[in-house]
């Protein structure tokens, strides 16, 4: 297995900046071939390595392999083969029609330019998918980047970081291992933009730190995502997929619901469907299960335990054994939870303990989801459309996902991100290359027909005005014309069938 992590020399961190800097300067990072070769290079990092990455994710955080399949390995080859299939088509410029009559025989185009030098700082939860993801994107864009991985998964850090220099190169991209100290360090160096998945005291910090350059930033941070589930859902359905998006990664996940909405009058039933999911997926002793992850620190056992110990409210009816020195705290479930309880209700959980709190009516639910800040993801379990439309109607969320958990995420064809307090800006497939890229907008114009431009020039004439709104500004028949677009068009119609039935007569 690979060494303990080492963190990178506090010294040499500006020299690391300075040198990518001057590659990106270089040009070798705008070549697509160049591009091309290095997301295969990524791709092979983790398919030759698979093995090793799924022995570092156990040893890490006892990952389950098919979690560390579908959450860590897969996601990063499949971003990486996604931008060699359609990086030609992404950065390619795109062209635009002028609006404006005096342009109409410029060339207008969208140029996709690296944004330059691009800081990603990776989280500890899915230290391969958060690293790396975002890392395929910046290359994809033609950027350098400089990697700073989470010092808290050890070992998968310190297998990325042994196993880099042998397919990527390091002139370009180089990874900076290290804590809070490494960390700033890093964040007081200039970068063209900083790409931080975490928590938002963190992601504050950043944001700070980056503001003193102007330096873009996207933030994927968190937040209390609700389930809320109406009283028509199939609710031992819904107990199988509100368990999945609990348990996966022992709720360590951005995404993991933290908190369930469940009618009043429907609370029996979900905690019966509940307790029955968790016995069959981890026996009666989730403990000896080899499909339940761990804790990835005591410190954060010690953390979620003291949230479960000093709550003010609830009543735990499945769970709460921990297991400091194994790092283990079984899934547990505590209903009769206030929605005011400061503890359980206060920050994230991020971890295995899942508060129950019951509603009257469905606006009763909808109002305490607004109390809190936006979440990153919303998740609501219903059968009935009009019930759906009204919850997304009258809430604010960085996602949803309706009747499953977690799967929004999965599927790359949709944008990933926060709103407000969970985050800022979105990445996956195309959106990724969209977060590194500068949208370069490009007129080209020839330099004939001076004659037509001096209309724009002094000495101002009535004259020239008047052709000058000719030619800048929509003329009010057109507007009049758009605007009763339907009535004409109902007319014409009404117009064409009195010819018809008159020509017939």
């Amino acid at each position: 297995m690979t060494a303990e992590l080492s963190y990178t020399p506090l010294d040499t961190i500006e020299d690391h900046v300075y040198y990518v800097r001057q590659m990106y300067n270089s040009g070798i990072t705008r070549d697509l071939a160049w591009r091309k070769q290095q997301l295969k290079q990524l791709y092979s990092l983790v398919k030759d390595n698979e093995a090793r990455f799924y022995e570092a994710l156990k040893r890490d955080m006892n990952k389950p392999q098919s979690e560390a399949f579908s959450g860590d390995v897969q996601p990063v080859m499949e971003e990486c083969l996604y931008f060699l299939d359609n990086l030609d088509s992404l950065a390619k410029d795109e062209k635009v029609k002028a609006r404006l009559a005096m342009h109409a025989m410029e060339k207008l185009v969208i140029r996709k330019d690296p944004l330059g030098v691009v800081l990603i700082i990776g989280c500890w939860n899915y230290p391969v998918q958060l690293s790396l993801v975002p890392l395929a994107g910046a290359i994809a864009a033609g950027n350098t980047v400089i990697l700073k991985l989470s010092e808290i998964s050890t070992h998968t850090a310190a297998l990325i970081t042994e196993l880099f220099p042998k397919y990527m190169d390091t002139r370009c991209y180089r990874i900076v291992n290290g804590a809070v100290e490494e960390t700033t360090a890093l964040l007081s160096h200039h970068f063209n933009h900083i790409f931080y998945t975490g928590n938002s005291t963190v992601g504050k910090i950043v944001m700070a730190a980056a503001s003193k350059n102007l330096t873009p930033v996207t933030l994927e941070l968190g937040g209390k995502s609700p389930a809320l589930i109406t009283p028509d859902a199939n609710m031992q359905t819904v107990a199988n997929r509100i368990a999945f998006g609990k348990f996966y990664n022992c709720g360590q996940i951005c995404i993991a619901v933290d908190y369930v909405l469940v009618p009043k009058t429907h609370v029996d039933q979900f905690v019966a469907a509940f307790k029955k999911t968790v016995t069959e997926w981890f026996g009666q002793h989730p403990k000896q299960s080899k499909d339940y992850a761990r804790i990835v620190s005591l410190r954060h056992v010690d953390r979620i335990a003291g949230m479960l110990n000093n709550r003010k409210s609830g009543t735990v009816v499945m769970g709460g054994d921990i297991d400091r020195e194994a790092r283990y705290i079984a899934p547990t479930l505590v209903t009769d939870v206030e929605f005011n309880d400061e503890v359980l209700m206060g920050d994230e959980i991020f971890g295995p303990i899942l508060p129950v709190i019951t509603y009257d009516s469905l606006d009763d639910a909808i109002q305490m989801i607004n109390k809190n800040a936006p979440p990153l993801v919303l998740y609501v379990f219903s059968q009935k459309k009009k019930l759906t439309e009204k919850v997304l109607k009258y809430t604010q969320s960085g996602g949803v996902c309706v009747n499953d958990c977690l799967m929004h995420q999965a599927e790359y064809s949709l944008p990933f991100g926060g709103v407000g307090n969970s985050g800022l800006g979105n990445y996956h497939g195309p959106r990724s290359f969209r977060a590194f890229t500068h949208e370069r907008s490009i007129m080209t114009k020839k330099q004939n027909l001076e004659f037509l431009m001096n209309v724009r020039y002094p000495p101002y004439t009535s004259t020239r005005l008047s052709l000058l709104r000719t030619l800048m500004l929509t003329h009010p028949a057109v507007v009049w014309l758009k605007s009763h677009r339907s009535p004409l068009k109902a007319a014409a119609i009404l117009i064409i069938l009195l010819a018809i039935y008159l020509k017939r007569k």
